[in-house]
């Protein structure tokens, strides 16, 4: 994330395995002019929950705001969203705190301030059905809207977003908001547009471009094209399924929250149409990572290069073992320089960070 001061700000989550409880949130600085960044600082630590997708939200009067995702192990429908705030530029912050606190609740893609100085942030819901394992088959997004600088939200639901998650919302040069969406399906990116600043969503349509139920994001550049990260593959080459993200973590003894979670909080049922509902897919390889260029505002995407290329295993996510080589959630900005700025998660070991040129990007591989 670049600050005002010109320095670039990196937040994460690490520990021994996604969805275990030693997950915690940590971030690190590259100043202005320097080549190195600092070392990392912890931010999080909740001894009963994996803290996952961190935001960082420099807010229009100054404060920056750390928000992220708590919940219990290996059960994203027991999820809650907590945030807490910095007033010098994340060197220090204020306490902890809840801002959404429905069960199932999950973040992952930045702020969006609107041309009216609302706040918008993308959510989606990770709902089970009782008795079940959350396994992502019938997750849902919305936006959640707030007019005093984030002490009240107000819910807009995104129509028909079942399987479409991760929103991500930019404003586009002629006034309107473009989201994409990674896909539970893992078969293609998914968009929908907004008129009246959030409050009524098209539908989501697959794009042209795949997606492999892994995150995406992307940004508007100075010059009003978009910059896309994302795996260039779908679940058409995969050739290996895993049951679900967390398929190798075992139930807490608590686990009955989950489910308690979606009957009364949630209030979710299954449709009636079971057998032809569709499945989440778990398993697709998470490579390449390619960086693409719109020059229409998202209809199509005719430059694109690979940042990392490899075989993308992600049958597992133990990270303590290093088995798995998958290049994926990936954040993009650009800076007053004109750099495109990327960072992800290289082979759930590291966090990598480039920066390239759209120039770059135009040039092929």
């Amino acid at each position: 994330m670049p600050l005002a001061n010109g320095d670039l700000l990196c937040v994460w989550f690490s520990g021994t395995q996604e969805g275990i409880a030693d997950i915690s949130i940590y971030m690190s600085r590259l100043n202005k002019g320097e080549s190195e960044w600092s070392q990392p600082m912890k931010l999080s630590e909740d001894p009963a929950r994996s803290e996952q997708n961190p935001i960082l939200f420099p807010t229009p009067n100054g404060d920056l705001w750390l928000i992220y995702t708590a919940q219990k192990a290996g059960n994203q429908d027991t999820a809650i969203v907590r945030y807490r705030v910095s007033s010098d530029n994340g060197y220090t912050w204020g306490p902890i705190e809840t801002l959404f606190d429905k069960p199932g609740t999950f973040v992952r893609q930045p702020i969006v301030v609107l041309d009216n100085s609302e706040w918008l942030i993308p959510i989606f819901y990770c709902y089970t059905p009782k008795g079940q394992k959350w396994t992502g088959d019938y997750d849902v997004s919305a936006v959640k809207i707030s007019n005093d600088n984030g002490k009240t939200w107000t819910e807009y639901e995104v129509p028909n977003s079942l399987g479409c998650v991760h929103m991500n919302v930019e404003k586009l040069h002629d006034g309107t908001l473009l989201a994409l969406y990674r896909s539970r399906w893992a078969d293609n990116i998914y968009m929908s547009k907004s008129a009246d600043n959030g409050r009524t969503w098209t539908e989501p349509v697959p794009t042209e471009l795949p997606n492999n139920n892994s995150s995406i994001q992307f940004t508007v550049l100075e010059n009003g094209h978009l910059a896309l990260v994302f795996n260039n593959i779908n679940a058409d080459k995969a050739t290996e399924r895993r049951a679900s993200l967390y398929d190798e973590i075992e139930d807490e003894e608590d686990s009955t929250e989950s489910e308690a979670a979606c009957e009364e909080e949630n209030n979710f049922a299954p449709e009636d149409n079971e057998e032809e509902r569709k499945t989440a897919f778990w398993g697709t390889p998470r490579s390449p990572l390619t960086l693409a260029i719109s020059e229409d505002g998202g209809k199509t995407w005719p430059y694109k290069r690979n940042i990392e290329v490899g075989d993308g295993y992600c049958m597992s996510n133990n990270s303590k073992e290093k088995v798995n080589r998958e290049f994926s959630y990936p954040s993009v900005k650009q800076t007053p320089d004109g750099k495109i700025n990327v960072t992800f998660t290289y082979f759930r070991q590291y966090i990598k960070y480039v920066c390239v040129s759209e120039e770059w990007v135009k040039a092929g591989e």
